[in-house]
């Protein structure tokens, strides 16, 4: 640290890399708490967390929106398909698109493939101040952050231990449903909460839920998190078919698609740690290593 004096101020030069250090990391506390829920939780032990990445997304406390959300990046290619459109009085195939699939990007944290990644908004998922009422319903006489570590096994729950993908939910009688979510999926996490808490976790491990955004602040001086260094983060994308079938399926005037330039390989380079603020974010230094989880 240097400092020197302007008349009557003194202007300090704090190393930045110091200040950094002290800094609370976001991620990081997620990942340990996760790999320690991994050990304890047997419902979960199937997860690899050398497979998982933990990423934070920019998002404020006072909007809508997901407090996390789990993301598969290790879905197959998608069967050939095209879109189309049709007159709207005979119905007639007026034109239709190039064939073309969709994929998952490649990611990969230094010799780690990724297949699942979990996002956090920040600042919103530390406050939570929109709880939902059920939410506060399973939890009544219980601490506010059990809320949060109920959003880090829901998360993680949503991994199909089977196969690639999100968790399936079937209906009572078996077959797939379209939604996400069920009453028995919540209430699994509400057992697995129970589960973990009732295993004796090292307290240490857990004690960063307690604090929101502006605690964390103000006992560590300034929340960090690992995030994509880009705007936009690993995603599903569309890849037109090269070459195209030969034989045409409907005798109609076919159209290019004009895609976005995607990314479409991601490794430790692209990822950043960048503090975060109440209302926005800001890159600090690229991380010099990076754990998949």
């Amino acid at each position: 640290m240097s400092s020197c004096a302007h008349g009557s101020v003194q202007v300090v030069a704090v190393d930045a890399e110091k200040m950094n250090a002290l800094m609370i990391n976001y991620t990081e506390h997620v990942r340990q708490l996760m790999s320690d829920i991994v050990l304890r939780v047997p419902r979960l032990s199937f997860l690899d967390m050398n497979r998982l990445l933990v990423f934070a997304r920019s998002g404020r406390a006072e909007r809508d929106g997901p407090y996390a959300t789990c993301h598969c990046v290790c879905l197959p290619p998608s069967d050939p398909g095209y879109y189309f459109w049709r007159d709207q009085t005979t119905g007639a195939l007026t034109r239709r698109s190039e064939w073309f699939v969709t994929k998952s990007p490649i990611v990969r944290v230094g010799a780690a493939q990724i297949d699942y990644m979990i996002s956090f908004t920040l600042p919103r998922f530390c406050d939570q101040r929109r709880v939902s009422a059920r939410k506060r319903a399973r939890y009544l006489g219980h601490p506010e952050w059990m809320a949060k570590l109920d959003t880090i096994i829901h998360e993680l729950y949503h991994i199909d231990p089977h196969q690639p993908g999100i968790r399936r939910i079937e209906r009572a009688d078996g077959t797939p449903s379209t939604k996400c979510h069920s009453p028995a999926f919540f209430q699994d996490v509400v057992e697995m909460v129970t589960q973990y808490l009732t295993s004796s976790p090292d307290p240490e491990i857990l004690e960063f839920l307690r604090y929101d955004f502006a605690g964390l602040t103000a006992r560590y001086g300034g929340v960090v998190a690992t995030t994509f260094r880009a705007a936009s983060y690993p995603r599903r994308y569309i890849e037109v078919l090269s070459p195209q079938p030969a034989a045409p399926i409907h005798d109609c005037p076919v159209e290019a698609l004009e895609l976005p330039r995607m990314t479409t390989t991601f490794t430790e380079n692209d990822l950043v740690t960048r503090r975060f603020w109440a209302d926005t974010g800001r890159s600090l230094v690229r991380k010099g290593k990076v754990r998949a989880a």
